[in-house]
């Protein structure tokens, strides 16, 4: 009896939502909105994590040293560096290295070249690299430096890459938020809508409503075929907006990439196909479901 009965109201709420085609294809459309921002918003965040990661790989701590410290001293604060346990690796550069490296870069440039040869001497300096085993760990180096007070060190350059750092990932968290401020209000919209459209068919269906009442109706008899429609928008909203990514995905893919190439939009789609469905799906029919649960709750007195 119980499968017959969820049988009839799964029928009643698809037939309601077939009858009531524009009504329901109005919904939708501003349900794929909301998911729209919301996927944007998963893929935003994919993206930022991914330019941050990079980021925080490049970032080393370079240490800097007087010209007249001697290679044994450097190689000394080398080694202490290699022996803390949040260093992953350092790496040195001495003058003439620098130097080399220096011209090579610059072998275009006459007017640098041509200053190098009147100076007749290098005026760089050696350094040391270091790269940790966690971006949250170059401030307990750079800390670790201080408290040694090395005097055959120059400078430690560091703090401006950590701001670098900082402000692009403060940048990143504030798009995130508005964001989701905009999917916010827009999942307000799309309840409203969702809660005046139930309305009208309700308005519409109140002699059936009406009949069923007085046959015994059940209120999850009368009240299920809402909710079902409720939930076949959100199901076809979902549908949409995934299929909508795809081509989406495929155009932006190559302008993100000349960005950042190590973020293919298209592939992480791909990868992340299920996922992102099964989320989509959950918005959208969980939108659904509350808004038809309100109205219901709103115009539908049994």
């Amino acid at each position: 009896m119980a499968l017959t009965t969820l049988k009839r109201v799964l029928s009643a709420g698809y037939n309601s939502f077939r009858r009531n085609v524009w009504l329901s294809l109005a919904t939708i459309m501003v349900m794929v909105l909301v998911l729209f921002v919301i996927g944007n918003l998963i893929f935003l965040g994919a993206f930022a994590s991914t330019v941050l990661a990079e980021l925080e790989s490049r970032i080393d701590v370079s240490i800097y040293f007087h010209p007249d410290a001697s290679e044994q001293d450097i190689f000394s604060v080398k080694r202490d560096l290699e022996s803390h346990a949040d260093v992953a690796d350092v790496s040195y550069t001495s003058r003439d290295a620098a130097l080399a490296a220096f011209r090579e870069r610059h072998k275009d440039n006459q007017l640098i070249t041509g200053a190098l040869a009147e100076l007749g001497e290098n005026p760089l300096e050696a350094s040391i690299n270091v790269k940790a085993k966690d971006s949250s760990r170059f401030a307990a180096i750079s800390g670790f430096l201080q408290e040694k007070d090395y005097p055959i060190v120059d400078k430690v350059n560091f703090s401006e890459n950590e701001r670098v750092v900082e402000r692009l990932g403060s940048i990143l968290a504030t798009v995130r938020a508005s964001g989701a401020v905009l999917a916010l209000v827009l999942a307000v919209i799309a309840m409203l809508v969702v809660f005046n459209t139930l309305r009208l068919v309700i308005y519409t269906m109140r002699e059936e409503i009406g009949i069923m009442r007085l046959v015994g109706g059940t209120g999850w008899f009368i009240r299920g075929p809402f909710l079902v429609s409720g939930a076949l928008y959100g199901f076809c909203a979902a549908l949409i907006t995934t299929a909508v990514f795809f081509p989406l995905a495929w155009y932006a893919s190559p302008k993100l990439a000349f960005l950042v190439p190590e973020f293919n939009l298209f592939n992480y789609l791909m990868l992340h196909l299920v996922e992102f469905f099964l989320i989509m799906l959950a918005f959208g029919v969980g939108l659904g479901i509350l808004s038809s649960f309100i109205a219901v709750r709103r115009y539908l007195h049994i």
